[in-house]
């Protein structure tokens, strides 16, 4: 949990994410639409991606790709983002987080 921790709190905008989800490469298109560059952490790419899978799926993140950590914090999957997105939050909330300008 330590490593996650670490990682989302490097950057304003982290994706957990696979190579071969269709669903996640949607929630990435979204965010660089909007101009943010997230760091991108595909777990079936990288070592010890099994264990950073694990940690996120005990914060509750299901399906546990994407996962989607903006400022720091836990935002969720695609359905959460997507909610955002749609009730016009999701732009003041990376915009906060200085993922993106105005």
């Amino acid at each position: 949990m330590e490593r996650v921790t670490k990682m989302v709190s490097q950057r304003p905008v982290v994706i957990f994410s696979k190579s071969s989800c269709c669903i996640s490469h949607t929630v990435k298109s979204l965010l660089q639409d909007f101009g943010v560059s997230p760091v991108v952490y595909e777990l079936d790419e990288i070592p010890r991606g099994r264990e950073i899978e694990a940690a996120l799926s005990r914060l509750g993140n299901n399906p546990v790709v994407p996962a989607v950590f903006i400022g720091g914090e836990l935002v969720g999957g695609a359905n959460e983002v997507m909610s955002l997105h749609l009730q016009r939050n999701l732009r003041p909330m990376l915009t906060r987080a200085g993922a993106m300008w105005v």
